[in-house]
């Protein structure tokens, strides 16, 4: 069974989405751009989806990216930027369909597991991390970028992170450090580690899988080939990493790695000054909130009212001109210092709005 995807005279789709024996599989096809994922592509793998799901033919979903470099380096940045310079409602629309897709991910009946190889941000993360089996392997780059675009960890990041041991996910969503492999296992990003290498045998023993395979079943294919390492080196610097950021307040973390003088601590803060203060301020309390979750949608919910908020900001715009558009890595962030970042800047962020409020549709 092979589902038609819209595509271009003479293009490839972007998506391409066939079974293989008992696998529906789900294929981001942009490699030129990392597999970044565009909203029409969003909307294309949710009726994949509807299909997969109706079909007892299928017993397991594949996400995977084309190309060498990475499953997906996120979302379409560019797409969103020229949308909110004119005032557009570009955000308000991805982010709405995208953070339903995510819950739906989350609670999807089959097996869904994700080759999460090379580069997975933002988005990407979104598809994957929320799965119920998640493959990293020696090439993952995994990172939740967003503070430095002056947003901050969204697609149900906070609730991630806020999961992550002690203040790892704290320290991560702040920073946008990379995980490799093994650092997203041991922040529960991630199940488990198949060397690259490995990973197409793994892919051919999903294929001949039975179409009625348990999520036991997938696991235990899954772990023949894994490596079973827990832990990289994010793990080592723990007991630093848990001081520093168990603070709820932007000031103290940074007050804290001022007065440590190791290395880490000052290329840490180092880090932390290139960020948008208000994305910062606004990523630690969703994170806080997050803990006190019970639900990933509960976060969704409120990082969508965060998201439409930063869609309307000069963060966001200075945040991607710097980085997407201009490529200075010059942002001028507004206010430039922690210090300015006020409460009544900050509260319109975590407000209910009303008629807009992100709705999940649970006959899926």
């Amino acid at each position: 069974m092979t589902v038609q995807v819209t595509a271009a005279a003479g293009h490839e789709p972007d998506l391409i989405v066939r079974r293989e024996g008992a696998v529906g599989v789900i294929r981001l096809n942009r490699p030129k751009t990392i597999n970044a994922v565009t909203l029409e592509m969003f909307r294309d793998i949710d009726k994949a989806l509807d299909q997969f799901e109706a079909d007892p033919a299928v017993g397991l979903i594949l996400l995977e990216g084309a190309g060498e470099r990475g499953l997906c380096a996120g979302g379409d940045i560019r797409a969103l930027y020229e949308s909110s310079q004119v005032k557009g409602d570009l955000g308000k629309i991805l982010w709405r369909e995208e953070y339903v897709l995510n819950d739906r991910i989350a609670r999807f009946p089959k097996p869904y597991v994700s080759f999460m190889d090379g580069i997975v941000m933002g988005g990407g993360v979104g598809l994957s991390a929320h799965s119920s089996h998640r493959v990293v392997t020696e090439r993952t780059r995994l990172a939740m970028p967003e503070v430095g675009l002056g947003f901050f960890p969204d697609v149900g990041g906070t609730f991630l992170l806020s999961r992550s041991p002690g203040e790892i996910g704290t320290y991560f969503g702040l920073t946008g450090q990379t995980m490799n492999g093994p650092d997203a296992v041991y922040a529960r990003f991630a199940d488990a580690v198949v060397p690259s290498g490995k990973l197409p045998a793994l892919r051919e023993t999903l294929v001949n899988l039975r179409a009625g395979v348990s999520p036991a079943e997938v696991k235990a294919a899954i772990d023949r080939f894994a490596t079973g390492e827990t832990a990289g080196p994010v793990a080592a610097n723990q007991p630093q990493i848990d001081r520093w950021f168990a603070h709820d307040r932007m000031q103290d973390i940074v007050a804290d790695l001022r007065r440590d003088g190791s290395e880490l601590a000052q290329s840490t803060l180092k880090t932390l000054n290139e960020k948008s203060p208000r994305g910062m301020v606004v990523a630690l309390r969703l994170l806080r909130l997050a803990r006190v979750s019970s639900s990933l949608e509960e976060c969704l919910v409120r990082e969508y009212r965060a998201a439409l908020q930063v869609f309307a900001s000069d963060d966001f715009r200075e945040g991607v001109r710097a980085a997407v558009i201009d490529k200075d890595r010059n942002p001028r962030w507004s206010p430039p210092r922690i210090e300015d970042v006020t409460p009544e800047m900050v509260a319109p962020y975590f407000a209910e709005i009303g008629a807009d409020e992100l709705v999940f549709d649970k006959t899926k």
